[in-house]
């Protein structure tokens, strides 16, 4: 706490002891003054008006079909209700007969939690007005018979725990206390107790006594929301504050691991990229916390917490575009589809993500500055505006609560923020953004820092390649659902737009689980100015022999994508694959090369030697400077969401896919290919970019050194994997160049991706007048003929900008 606060308030550390040494010893239904427990009814009072919504119309849209929606699930539920020994529902057999770990125990503990999340939906729907059941006896009496009945034979204080560790201390109570909030005067004093008591169990304070393991990040802040509702229901003060101070390891900046980073990347699992999923839940769980908390003894006010406000705009809203959170920052998340537990059979989907984060953010802005709350709500009401494809305000991912949040921004005063202009690198985790006008694109990648691709848990057991330079784009009003509409179990897995990849057949979950598939590979980033961007990736094949670098040039409309040194040794073809559109079920978008309309039936497949450019109407043009042979085909591709993620749904499901690659042959040595990707582009300017030949020169496209320069943008960029010359610049050490220049001034940005430290020299040979602004970091050796600089770079994989005037 800061050295101002009144002396009554105790260190974070002294406060996490006492917190500890307090609840090992004060029984759960501790008897507090009057005033204290008029300070718990109203924590009480409000997490039910957070989780049940205020400030709505039941009668009306879309609350009304949501309430309606919940009363028959409740009335299904009800019905399907059959205790038994082990279960509580037929389709849900909680009791393990071997309890331990293995994948049998993780799927008894998931119904286990299952089972509490039903009876959680009973709870809300007997206290939730206007869904056919509110105050309904009958149903109050299954939901106590069913409490009951998981207390008698499952969680309870002294039972062990099996199969997965999250469901016993984050899902289960949960859903357990939410349930007991809802009810609470329903339910009984020793009702009450009895679940302080499983709880206290399950997770006791040690649960936190530690910032590692499976104790940081956002199942940090699940944690803390268990603790803080167990504290308010047990009306234990010392609960409630070691959940607020539990929080404080999550907000400081991290430089390797789990967390939030300065450049804006969030990491879960040690090597994982998760602002779209992992994130989304500790930036909620912190979201309702602040809201619960505030105002109370126990407010959190620890200035780190600022870090998580800035985080709204740092981290989360450069992967959220037009509503949706990009896959590339979703992990195993991507592959959940339907799910099989899923009543309302809803597809969860990158739009479905984005909304959850989109929600997160309307609830947080209560907590923030009035400055940041209207710039948040202006964002919100932005993304509700333009989320044509699965529009916000009628989410099947959100509920009351959430809808009714996003309503009231949507009919207040902020003016709706449009979508960004720029580029933001994420060297911490090892991705990119590209924003244009009309467009929108990231880059995933992978290095020894962050995996490929992450398993586990029998989710995403084929997203192998999702981190070998997958280049994902959208539209502002076109191609939204992209990745939405059954991408995942439909795609080609060994041919993601962007990647490179071998054809060696892979076993499902291939390189091992939670992030274990990383490569040996440390040249991996980029240098950016914030608009345009040099972007570079040493590839190593996942399981094969394959070696590339890959190095992508963004620019106002333009992607220019380069490929060298590529090499296989597995006895099977090497690919670049150009793009791989989902064209819908029944997609028979036209596709032109070189002014040629080939056919758009299913099946079709053609070799396009010596091709100069092509077009995909509705997407975006590509051109192949100075020609190159493309393979080209259109496939109806059928798969099932339970081919990705054992818990989905085994139906079937049919997408028409268009696809352009380049072939490298069986086994190649330093391979190469050249390719512009034009999101949007007519093919008349397709076809005029492919005949300007002077608006792109390609300086260098080897294993050693990789560059362009596009006069009419001012734009050079050189991704040195070597020390050496490219054109005007020669660099000491392995270095990512990027240089924008004007008539009168130039602006130059560099990064070392080894991140080893090593201090680069950058000569440009150029004539330099004066350095006008450089960071602290760049040392200026001579300006005049040429401009000598000297950087020295850090670990980070940090820009280090300098700007100087033309002589």
């Amino acid at each position: 706490m800061p050295a101002s606060l009144p002396a009554l308030f105790l260190s974070r550390r002294a406060l996490l002891r006492t917190a500890l040494a307090t609840t090992a010893t004060v029984p759960f239904a501790v008897i507090t003054p009057a005033h204290a427990a008029d300070a718990y009814d109203t924590l009480r009072a409000t997490w039910r008006d957070l989780i049940l919504g205020t400030g709505f119309d039941p009668a009306a849209a879309p609350y009304a079909a949501k309430l309606a929606d919940l009363g028959a699930s409740a009335t299904a539920l009800r019905s399907s209700m059959s205790p038994a020994t082990g279960s509580l529902w037929p389709d849900l057999p909680f009791a393990d007969p071997e309890p331990d770990t293995d994948a049998e125990s993780y799927t008894f503990s998931g119904n286990l939690q299952l089972s509490y999340q039903r009876l959680r939906t009973l709870a809300e729907a007997f206290a939730q007005p206007g869904n056919g059941l509110t105050g309904d006896p009958g149903l109050l009496d299954a939901v106590l018979t069913g409490v009951d009945h998981l207390h008698t034979q499952a969680y309870r204080a002294g039972r062990t725990r099996y199969g997965n560790w999250y469901n016993w201390q984050i899902g289960i109570p949960q859903a357990l206390l939410d349930l007991c909030v809802l009810l609470h005067d329903q339910l009984g004093a020793t009702r009450l107790d009895r679940t302080c008591a499983a709880v206290d169990h399950f997770v006791p304070d040690s649960a936190v006594a530690n910032y590692t393991g499976t104790s940081t990040g956002a199942n940090r802040v699940d944690l803390c929301r268990v603790l803080a509702l167990r504290g308010v229901l047990g009306r234990t003060p010392a609960k409630l504050a070691l959940a607020r101070d539990a929080l404080s390891p999550v907000f400081p900046l991290v430089t390797s691991g789990d967390g939030l980073y300065a450049d804006g990347s969030f990491v879960q699992h040690t090597y994982v990229p998760y602002a779209g999923s992992y994130g989304a839940v500790m930036l909620g769980g912190l979201a309702l916390l602040f809201a619960l908390l505030k105002g109370s003894t126990w407010e959190v006010a620890d200035p780190g917490r600022q870090v998580v406000l800035d985080s709204v705009e740092n981290a989360y809203a450069p992967f959220l575009f037009n509503g949706l959170a990009m896959d590339a920052v979703s992990g195993r998340a991507i592959s959940r589809g339907v799910q099989k537990a899923d009543p309302r059979k809803v597809r969860q989907d990158d739009h479905l993500r984005g909304h959850a984060i989109i929600a997160c953010v309307a609830l947080l802005a209560r907590s923030a500055s009035a400055t940041e709350k209207a710039r948040w709500d202006g964002m919100v009401k932005g993304w509700i505006a333009r989320d044509y494809y699965s529009p916000l305000l009628t989410s099947p991912q959100l509920g009351v609560a959430q809808l009714a949040r996003l309503q009231a921004v949507a009919d207040g005063p902020a003016t709706a923020a449009p979508e960004p202009v720029g580029h933001r690198l994420f060297p911490g985790m090892d991705r990119a953004v590209h924003r244009r006008p009309g467009w929108a694109a990231s880059l995933a990648m992978a290095s020894h820092r962050i995996t490929y691709y992450e398993t586990g848990n029998e989710e995403n057991l084929r997203a192998w390649h999702s981190g070998s330079g997958m280049l994902y784009w959208w539209g502002s009003d076109y191609a939204n659902g992209q990745y939405s509409d059954d991408f995942w179990p439909t795609v080609d897995p060994y041919r993601l737009p962007g990647t490179t990849a071998s054809r060696t057949p892979l076993a499902d979950a291939a390189g091992g689980p939670w992030g274990a598939a990383r490569p040996d590979a440390r040249w991996v980033g980029g240098a950016s100015d914030g608009t345009h961007a040099a972007v570079g990736q040493y590839l190593k094949g996942l399981s094969s022999t394959l070696l590339a670098k890959k190095s992508w040039f963004f620019l106002d409309d333009t992607v220019v994508c380069l490929g060298a040194g590529i090499h296989g040794r597995d006895g099977t073809a090497v690919e670049t694959t150009v793009e791989n559109r989902n064209l819908g079920a029944n997609g028979v978008h036209r596709f032109t090369a070189d002014g040629t309309v080939h056919p758009a039936t299913p099946g079709w497949s053609a070799t396009l030697p010596a091709t100069r450019w092509a077009h995909l109407a509705g997407h975006g043009g590509y051109v192949f400077p100075g020609g190159a042979t493309v393979r080209a085909a259109r496939q109806a591709r059928t798969g099932a969401w339970s081919d990705i993620n054992k818990a989905a749904t085994t139906t079937s499901v049919t997408r028409r896919y268009l696809t352009l690659w380049c072939d490298h042959g069986t086994d190649p040595t330093d391979a190469t290919y050249a390719y512009l990707l034009m999101p949007g582009a007519s093919e008349s300017q397709t076809a005029a970019r492919a005949a300007d030949t002077d608006w792109l020169t390609v300086l260098a496209n080897t294993d050693d050194q990789q560059g362009v320069r596009v006069p009419s943008a001012g734009f050079t960029g050189v991704n040195f994997w070597f020390a050496g010359t490219v054109g005007d610049l020669t660099a000491s050490a392995p270095a990512s160049v990027m240089i924008r220049e004007t008539a009168t001034t130039a602006t130059l940005c560099l990064s070392a991706p080894l991140r080893d430290g090593t201090t680069v020299d950058l000569t440009w040979n150029r004539p330099a007048a004066s350095v006008t602004a450089k960071d602290p970091s760049v040392q200026i050796l001579s300006t005049g003929p040429s401009l000598k600089l000297r950087i020295t770079p850090g670990t980070l994989g940090a820009v280090h900008r300098t700007t100087v005037r033309l002589a």
